[in-house]
Parts: structure tokens; C-alpha cells; sequence
């Protein structure tokens, strides 16, 4: 059966046999998605990410067990998927991938977005995704061979000086 034709009792049930912390998880994502697509066509990128990190802020990696972070990162990605599935929004791809990034920061998960380009039949096309410990969470394993990745992370969970440049040539940092 498609999944965006099933009915609303049946949606219903199957969101409340879900654990508690999963429905949590569903509810944020399904507030957060469309926040951020307001959020990103009204303030931009940058300013979005800046509003998103004040509001989760980082929690040290290093208090949580790379396991817990894997089950924490799997959970996160369901949660995104079925908001995605099942909500009033049609999320993009970088919607869709700071979402997850954002869920992901708040529970000391050290997700990092990336986003890559191609230029496919003479055109641009740019695409988003979130990895874990060099394995992408929301979308396929292969994403790597069909964009060309920005060498660096777009956003870490871990803050970052953002006035701060690395040069490939030398390795040198330069503040802007």
C-alpha cells in the first residue's frame, strides 16, 4: 500500500504503537521540517543554520558511546522520514538534511551536513545529506559518486570559529 494514501485511523494506530521516545522524535521533526523551510526561503542559509545552532546547543560527543549515537542517529533518520511521509510538507533535500542535523546535534550526535553539486545535462543541481561516522544517514551510500562533496562539512555538531578559512594549498588557517 503507498504509504502518503493510507488512511488517517490507520496512520493513527501505528503512531501510537510507537514508543514514547519515538513519538517524541516524530512530533519534533514534524514541527522542525516545516520551520526550516520557512526558515531557509526567509532568512537564508547561514542565517537559518546560526537561529538553529542557537537553539540546540552542541552537546559533547564525548559523554555518549559511539552505539548510543548510532541508535540515537537511526531513530532521528526514521523519525525525519516518517514526518516526511506523513506531513502537511514536501520537503527538499536540504530541509529535510538540516532537520536531521539539528535533531541530531541536540542528542550529542556528531552529524555532519554536506552538500555536494553536479552539473547534469547542462545543468546545476546541488544536493544535501547527512553523515555519521563517514557513513551517510538519509540517503543512499553511493550519494559520494554522483556529486562532486564540498571538501569540509557544511555543519558539524561541534561548533566552529565561522570566520575561519583553511587553505588546501598550504593548510593554513586565515581569519576573515
Amino acid at each position: 500500500m503507498n504509504e502518503r494514501r493510507e488512511r488517517l485511523p490507520e496512520k493513527w494506530r501505528r503512531f501510537r504503537d510507537r514508543p514514547p521516545q519515538d513519538r517524541r522524535l516524530i512530533l519534533q521533526a514534524a514541527v522542525v521540517l516545516p520551520l526550516t523551510k520557512a526558515g531557509l526561503r526567509v532568512f537564508g542559509f547561514r542565517r537559518w543554520k546560526a537561529v538553529m545552532e542557537k537553539f540546540s546547543p552542541a552537546v559533547p560527543s564525548t559523554r555518549t558511546s559511539m552505539e548510543f549515537q548510532r541508535e540515537a542517529a537511526q531513530r532521528a533518520v526514521r523519525a525525519v522520514r516518517s514526518a516526511q511521509l506523513h506531513g502537511p510538507a514536501n520537503p527538499n533535500c536540504l530541509e529535510r538534511s538540516m532537520t536531521l542535523w539539528w535533531m541530531l546535534r541536540r542528542r550529542g550526535v556528531n552529524g555532519e551536513l554536506h552538500i555536494g553539486a553536479r552539473k547534469e545535462a547542462g545543468k546545476f543541481e546541488a544536493h544535501a545529506w547527512v553523515e555519521f561516522d563517514g557513513q551517510v544517514l538519509n540517503d543512499s551510500a553511493e550519494v559520494h559518486k554522483h556529486y562532486a562533496r564540498f571538501d569540509a562539512p557544511i555543519a558539524a555538531a561541534e561548533p566552529t570559529p565561522v570566520n575561519e578559512a583553511v587553505s588546501r594549498s598550504t593548510g593554513k588557517t586565515f581569519r576573515a
